[in-house]
């Protein structure tokens, strides 16, 4: 619409009142572009207020958001905006513990946890909600499902979950490809957010070297061995025979007996 009416202001010579018009008429179309119809029709005073609020959430957010309209179970609440979503992988090590945020997590960490941003409106503000996360693997079986009870209040609000998915040394997870993390509010849902696992090092190696595992977990015990602290005991003192002490009971009962005569 904006190159129509720009190619008719070019075309030809018009009056300004009609420059006025066609430039308000795209101003009304703007405007309307605006505006979400649905099964509830928001107002072009709602639109305005959330114009802000629109302009905060993350193309992380957006994606997951998109995602989730396509599924069954979703239900867009008008008073609950999802700003951002993601992944906090933690992993210890020498300088200590260091959190990253990432859609890409390994078994070299030592776990991940989901989180959410939320911007509550004042009709949804001022009670209790429950938020649950889900996290499947790349066959589409649940790896990680986490419940919590949160009070909303009106503004922003981040959430993280209380409890992580173990990766390092969990046996559980294997192999690597494309993951999902599905977010719930009062069981609607309101976003899927893709993530990517990846094998850790020593995973890659025993690949890569042509290694199966009950090999890996025979080295692995070697490796043990050959780590584990010997410690020589000293040598102790003989300790004294039976007969011996046969023989020192005997004489001292028979020495205790002749005293006990005299």
């Amino acid at each position: 619409m904006a190159l129509l009416i720009g190619f008719a202001l070019l075309a030809a010579p018009v009056s300004a009142a009609v420059q006025l018009s066609l430039i308000g008429a795209l101003a009304v179309a703007v405007i309307a572009s605006m505006i979400e119809l649905g099964p509830e029709r928001a107002s072009l005073l709602d639109v305005l207020h959330r114009a802000p609020v629109q302009r905060r959430i993350t193309p992380q957010a957006k994606e997951a958001g998109e995602r989730a309209a396509s599924r069954a179970g979703y239900f867009n609440r008008s008073g609950i905006i999802m700003l951002d979503i993601g992944l906090i992988a933690i992993q210890s090590g020498v300088e200590g513990l260091a959190m990253r945020r990432t859609r890409n997590i390994s078994k070299d960490d030592d776990g991940v946890r989901p989180f959410i941003t939320l911007h509550v409106t004042p009709e949804e503000a001022e009670r209790q909600a429950l938020i649950r996360y889900e996290i499947y693997n790349h066959l589409g079986e649940e790896q990680y499902v986490h419940e919590m009870k949160t009070f909303l209040r009106e503004g922003e609000l981040s959430l993280l979950a209380d409890h992580h998915l173990p990766l390092a040394g969990n046996t559980n997870v294997d192999g690597n490809g494309d993951w999902d993390l599905r977010v719930y509010v009062d069981n609607s849902l309101i976003g899927m957010h893709n993530l990517m696992l990846s094998p850790s090092t020593r995973e890659r190696h025993r690949r890569l070297s042509g290694e199966t595992e009950l090999d890996a977990s025979l080295k692995e015990r070697r490796r043990n061995l050959q780590d584990a602290v010997i410690v020589d005991e000293e040598e102790q003192p003989q300790t004294t025979q039976l007969k011996d002490l046969l023989q020192q009971t005997g004489g001292a009962g028979r020495g205790a007996r002749v005293r006990g005569r005299r």
